[in-house]
């Protein structure tokens, strides 16, 4: 009887011991971001109208470090009781899931992407990785992207240094509004969106028809306004025209996203402005629609306050007195256009660009404008151009973790 009491108990420390191993492996209240698999994905995106992954490997320590922080976040945002089919966050294993991760471009551990309506949003997230700072990202994702407005008097008074959409329609349930604000959601980054009903809009369109308008940032842009004339039942049409217009040809580089467009991989032409010069810009502007637009795959066209950017005008030498002036930055080296009058004369820019690819730039600004084809001899005085320093903006390589065969 002793040695069955004994046995017993000891079966009965070790079914403990075996329970709580189990425990600490599964969790049945299915906590942190949902596995998100190739058998998966398209449904999750397709649910949701915020999915916000984390993608990972489970041998990179960053993704390591991430993991238990991103999945109390996902926790959170499941508290915060969102309504079914707003919100998830997800994670993938990158490892087991190449299919995935090769469909979306990673190439470092660990990268965070928001998708909206299925689509990848243009961003990564780059923000503080916390608890808090994720859950609050969230909760701004889902903020009403269309701000709706009473009387068309109120149009008058929108912000002239920002892009907008304004629909004008006959009432909130009508689908194409539905179309709209799933537009508007994806784009809210890029423009702010308005949006009036019945009697707030009926003087700007037929009743049953109603109308999109694009409105550019009157302080730099001469351009009108211009009207959609694409199926407002067709969101991928609708999206198109909006994203064209929202990310326009020439874009303001910040402090906040010259690491998004140093990633691109382009060399930059920019103009650097007084902040209250914005003349200039809208010069700049309206040549390079007109004479360089071809150009977009092979350069960013930016403008820059020459305030928060007087660093790089030092490296060319020059001053906040020299504004305006234009400047390629080719993350190699800084080289200055000539003379900012010249501008506007038909081809110059062009030509400025053409010097670039060509390497003429590098070559003479290393042996001067009567520049050999050949190697120079040792008479010849060697000079070298300012280097780059937007590429010092670009992203850190120590922040991730290269793929493996990157290693």
């Amino acid at each position: 009887m002793y040695r069955y009491l004994e046995n017993m108990f000891s079966f009965k420390i070790l079914a403990s011991f075996l329970i709580l191993i189990c425990h600490s492996f599964y969790n049945p209240t299915d906590s942190g971001a949902v596995q998100i698999t190739q058998s998966n994905l398209d449904m999750v995106l397709a649910s949701n109208e915020v999915v916000f992954i984390n993608f990972y490997a489970e041998w990179c320590r960053f993704s390591n470090m991430l993991m238990p922080i991103f999945d109390d976040a996902a926790d959170e945002v499941t508290k915060a009781g969102y309504d079914t089919g707003k919100v998830v966050m997800g994670k993938v294993d990158c490892d087991k899931e190449g299919e995935v991760a090769n469909r979306f471009h990673i190439s470092k551990y660990p990268t965070l992407k928001l998708f909206r309506n299925g689509a990848p949003a243009k961003k990564e997230y780059r923000g503080q990785r916390s608890v808090e700072a994720f859950s609050e990202f969230i909760k701004k994702q889902l903020i009403d992207p269309v701000t709706q407005f009473s009387h068309l008097k109120e149009l008058q008074n929108l912000s002239e240094d920002k892009r907008h959409i304004i629909g004008y329609m006959d009432r909130r349930d009508q689908p194409e509004y539905d179309v709209f604000r799933k537009v508007a959601a994806s784009l809210k980054d890029e423009c702010l969106f308005q949006v009036g009903f019945g009697e707030a809009s009926q003087q700007m369109h037929p009743p049953g028809q109603p109308i999109v308008v694009y409105r550019t940032d009157k302080k730099t842009s001469v351009e009108p306004d211009e009207t959609y004339h694409g199926s407002l039942l067709n969101y991928d049409e609708l999206y198109t025209w909006v994203q064209q217009k929202c990310i326009p040809l020439v874009r303001e580089i910040t402090f906040e996203n010259a690491e998004e467009l140093t990633e691109e991989g382009l060399p930059f032409l920019i103009l650097f402005h007084k902040p209250s010069d914005t003349e200039s810009v809208k010069k700049y502007k309206a040549i390079i629609k007109s004479q360089l637009e071809p150009e977009k795959k092979n350069v960013n066209f930016l403008t820059a306050d020459g305030v928060r950017f007087e660093h790089p005008l030092h490296h060319l030498g020059k001053s906040l007195d020299d504004l305006p002036l234009i400047a390629i930055d080719s993350f190699r080296h800084m080289y200055l256009f000539p003379d900012y009058n010249d501008m506007e004369k038909p081809g110059k820019l062009k030509e400025f660009l053409q010097d670039l690819y060509s390497g003429k730039l590098h070559r003479e600004f290393h042996y001067g404008t009567e520049a050999p084809n050949v190697v120079p001899n040792a008479d010849i005085k060697v000079t070298t151009p300012p280097e780059s320093t937007f590429k010092k903006l670009a992203p850190s390589k120590n922040r991730y973790t290269l793929l493996r065969d990157e290693l």
